[in-house]
């Protein structure tokens, strides 16, 4: 019987990680299912060969992007010598849709079937691209209810099943283990810090986060502060910040969900760590910078009132955002303090986030999406 051939492109942290999930679940029902394309560790981990890896790749914002240019023209390059030599039998996106979108029409001139993964979120800034994934995608399998309804009333072939992080947000490691490790005290007030995955995200977010954390710590000596970092970027872009800064907070290393469990508050850069943080339950302030130039762009295209995923997903805002000239030290330190002070109001947020977790579906999303993939496509 002849071996079935999968390329899978994912172009940041969050679709590394959510492809990995998906190919673990798809050897799970094939095993010798040949699954190659660009990615990061999580995906090699997981048995997939990279061919280019994701670390480089990790830019948003137009005028970031531009930068980048020759980055992906090489990539695609790649790709398309891919798609000739190796002839697989579906190819399978995963979220990046402004490179994604554009490599799917020249795998559409070869006839290869394409599964899109984690859709785009044309239903903040782009829904005219639903024309053109309806010319291009031969299935959407989305994480969100409401996508489902969106794709499927522009005719687009679509199955939801639900979000992939209701089997992967959890802690590793008891509290105690967690408060033990990081030398933290028993009756401190914990702060999380995510400020994001990317280099550009850490180099604008961290700087104002520990400003804030300067001001919280006048108002509550006895906060503690949790850095979480990413292992795959250089130790350095943290370090060069936080020597400048008065708060030296401790850390962690690739473990957001220890640090959630045992933190009061989160403070987290806009986007799928906010997710994170919801299904932890945790009570947060969403904070997001870009460049100028990207930011007044951007604000012209994006149709939404919030952009922070929590608040979008509830329908509604429920945990403060903060994007932009909002998100200054000042402005953190005094939704930090309100949540941490009221508790009424913290009450309110965590039964809230219980609501929208409800609202994710069911655990199994790769599993579902798998058996979409091998029965409609490989079987």
């Amino acid at each position: 019987m002849k071996r079935k051939k999968i390329l899978i492109v994912a172009g940041e942290a969050s679709g590394d990680l959510h492809a990995a999930h998906l190919i673990k679940a798809l050897r799970s029902k094939d095993p010798h299912i040949e699954i190659f394309g660009i990615g990061g560790k999580k995906m090699e981990e997981a048995g997939a060969e990279i061919i280019y890896d994701i670390v480089e790749l990790a830019v948003v914002g137009f005028v970031e992007v531009i930068k980048h240019f020759r980055t992906f023209k090489r990539m695609l390059e790649k790709l398309l010598i891919l798609l000739e030599a190796r002839k697989p039998d579906v190819v399978i996106l995963v979220d990046y849709p402004g490179f994604n979108l554009r490599f799917a029409k020249y795998v559409n001139e070869k006839n290869i079937p394409i599964i899109y993964y984690i859709s785009p979120q044309i239903w903040a800034w782009g829904k005219n691209r639903i024309a053109e994934i309806k010319k291009l995608v031969d299935k959407m399998i989305v994480i969100f209810g409401f996508e489902e309804e969106l794709y499927r009333t522009a005719g687009v072939k679509v199955s939801f099943v639900g979000h992939p992080f209701l089997d992967i947000v959890h802690s590793g490691w008891k509290k105690e283990e967690t408060i033990h490790n990081l030398h933290l005290k028993h009756h401190s007030v914990r702060i999380a810090l995510l400020p994001g995955s990317r280099r550009q995200e850490i180099e604008k977010h961290l700087p104002v986060m520990l400003k804030a954390c300067e001001m919280i710590e006048r108002q509550l000596p006895r906060t503690e502060f949790i850095l979480s970092r990413r292992r795959e970027l250089d130790s350095s872009v943290y370090n060069k910040i936080i020597e400048s800064s008065k708060i030296k907070p401790h850390s962690l290393d690739n473990r957001p969900y220890e640090i959630m469990e045992i933190a009061d508050l989160v403070i987290v850069s806009s986007g799928s760590a906010t997710l994170e943080t919801a299904i932890m339950e945790k009570p947060m302030v969403i904070i997001y910078k870009t460049s100028l130039l990207t930011w007044f762009l951007a604000r012209n295209m994006i149709k939404i009132p919030d952009i922070g995923l929590v608040n979008v997903v509830a329908g509604k805002r429920i945990v403060p955002e903060l994007i932009q000239f909002e998100a200054n030290a000042k402005n953190i330190a005094t939704e930090a303090l309100d949540i941490l002070n009221n508790d009424e109001r913290r009450r309110g947020i965590k039964e809230n986030l219980r609501k929208l977790k409800g609202k994710l579906g069911e655990k199994g999303a790769a599993n579902r999406a798998a058996h979409v993939i091998i029965h409609k496509f490989l079987s």
